[in-house]
């Protein structure tokens, strides 16, 4: 689940070789977990047209930056699932074929990188750039992206105007008073109306079920009989959601990273338990740039940096830095560091020339960069999906007072995100379309060992998650990566978790015990 100001995720083709797509596979069965329900008719109706019809694969368009021999297609969903003869969306996606021997080939891997809001299309990379933790796996699999609905090139969605979104500096998170309190509801207010003014028409189908129902309606037009799928952050609660509505429609599942998908976690709670977990991994990274304070010079204790860090905030916030950089813009930055271990180094090695009196490199790193529409497009794009999920997936309170209690109570002891993460999410107080019941996740007839990866320190997804996951999905098996923090653990160098995941993927062999690994290597100036 990405969390910033301004938003804010990770072969070669054999001529005439057959490869998923060229013909359909028969739709695997109805979902099980809402059986006789209009919307399991209709994604099955979605599955079996989808299936038919295939998936037109061609030389990706120039602009999306996906050279050969990746290919992109696209995919037809119901905008509503329970009138699949109505409105229909289109669906990004984006493939690599299998680098092995056809007799190695175990069919498509799909990919959900997380936010809600991420795009998942540049998984085929991973091929062409030679990621070596994935050669193996691309032998035996296409590797699959896709934007999913509301997302990028899968019929966008956008509550403001981009360059409005990004515009900075804006105003400190932390209120002073209750004046700044009352604009930040007026500003949260404001969006959820600019989400329904120019989206509202998809905004009541922008749910985690209906993504599911959608990568369903993917397998089938890949001509999948089953799901083979990587998710990570937010994408496994996708996963989750999935393998609940879709159980027997599951061959191998991973997840890395894990939301907890207990029902009174979505979505209100989930945030508030973030707020803990990012200062508990904001903690960490500060005792580490103390321990190396030879190199940055930001202080030898933790508490030395942290007064360095009020030090920055408050100068920021009297006098934007390159008058553009507040408060705002350097929690954005430095919320990289709790988030992934590969941010620790160029994070204080930024803060350190600023300190050092190079303030060029911070300016640089934290202010929006307002010619770039291309990519402020789509961080807007990805914040109003973020929004638009979150808001729809389950009921939100829509007391102040309880908001206000809440996140003041949190920021005594954890001041890092606090605030910053109430007013991201304050627009689901006042939503203006229905608001669902999260699903009950839980395993189901025909599920197979899903495999559950997750660092005990984790920021975005905090431990407790994986324990959720796993005891509610019967057979999983849940590797631990113990005293590490880095978000999306399957993407970083441990062989202790790399062997299982190569082997899962390659042969569904999971231990026959669940499995805890020491961290991977800490970071090294």
């Amino acid at each position: 689940m990405r969390r910033t100001a301004v938003l804010g995720s990770a072969g070669t083709l054999i001529a005439g070789t057959l490869i998923a797509g060229a013909i359909a596979a028969p739709a695997a069965t109805a979902e099980s977990r809402h059986k006789g329900t209009s919307e399991a008719r209709g994604v099955q109706l979605a599955a079996e047209r989808a299936a038919k019809k295939g998936i037109d694969w061609t030389d990706c368009p120039a602009d999306w930056g996906f050279a050969k021999p990746i290919q992109c297609g696209y995919v037809s969903v119901p905008l509503d699932y329970a009138h699949p003869y109505g409105q229909q969306i289109k669906l990004a996606v984006d493939r690599i074929a299998s680098t092995g021997t056809p007799a190695e080939r175990q069919g498509a891997l799909i990919y959900n990188p997380g936010g809600p809001g991420a795009s998942g299309m540049r998984f085929p990379t991973r091929v062409t750039n030679k990621n070596p933790l994935w050669v193996n796996t691309a032998k035996a699999y296409d590797f699959v992206g896709f934007d999913p609905r509301g997302v990028g090139h899968s019929t966008p969605i956008s509550c403001v105007d981009p360059q409005e979104y990004v515009k900075a500096p804006k105003a400190d998170p932390v209120p002073d008073s209750e004046a700044d309190k009352r604009a930040q509801r007026k500003l949260a207010a404001e969006y959820a109306d600019g989400c329904a003014e120019r989206s509202g028409w998809m905004l009541p189908f922008m749910t985690t079920p209906n993504t599911a129902r959608d990568l369903d309606v993917i397998r089938a037009a890949l001509g999948e009989k089953k799901l083979n799928y990587l998710g990570v952050s937010y994408g496994t609660y996708l996963g989750a959601v999935y393998g609940t509505l879709f159980p027997s429609h599951v061959r191998r599942m991973l997840v890395d990273s894990v939301v907890d998908p207990a029902r009174d976690n979505i979505w209100y709670q989930a945030n508030l338990n973030q707020d803990v977990a990012f200062q508990g991994r904001w903690n960490d990274w500060e005792d580490w740039v103390a321990k190396n304070d030879a190199t940055f010079h930001l202080g030898d204790t933790r508490a030395k940096v942290e007064a360095q860090w009020l030090k920055l905030r408050a100068q920021a916030k009297k006098s934007p830095l390159g008058g553009v950089v507040g408060p705002a813009e350097l929690i954005a930055y430095f919320q990289n560091a709790p988030y992934y271990d590969s941010a620790w180094v160029p994070t204080a090695q930024t803060w350190s020339k600023f300190v050092a009196g190079d303030t060029k490199a911070l300016v640089d790193a934290a202010a929006p960069d307002m010619s770039d529409t291309k990519g402020n497009i789509s961080a807007e794009n990805g914040n109003a999906v973020y929004t638009a999920v979150e808001c729809a997936d389950a009921k939100w309170p829509t007391s102040w007072k309880k908001w206000d209690r809440d996140n003041t109570r949190l920021h005594k002891n954890n001041p890092f995100m606090t605030w910053a993460n109430a007013w991201m999410n304050l627009p689901c107080a006042t939503w203006q379309t229905k608001q669902q019941t999260p699903v009950e996740v839980r395993t189901g007839k025909g599920l197979p060992p899903v495999l559950i990866v997750q660092s005990t320190r984790d920021a975005a997804t905090p431990y407790q998650g994986a324990v959720s996951l796993h005891q509610r999905f019967k057979g999983s098996r849940l590797i631990t990566e113990k005293d590490a923090g880095s978000h999306g653990v399957t993407g970083l160098v441990n062989p202790c978790i790399n062997t299982r995941v190569e082997a899962y993927f390659l042969s569904g062999k999971v231990d026959s015990a669940d499995v805890t690994c020491t961290p991977h290597a800490t970071p090294k100036p």
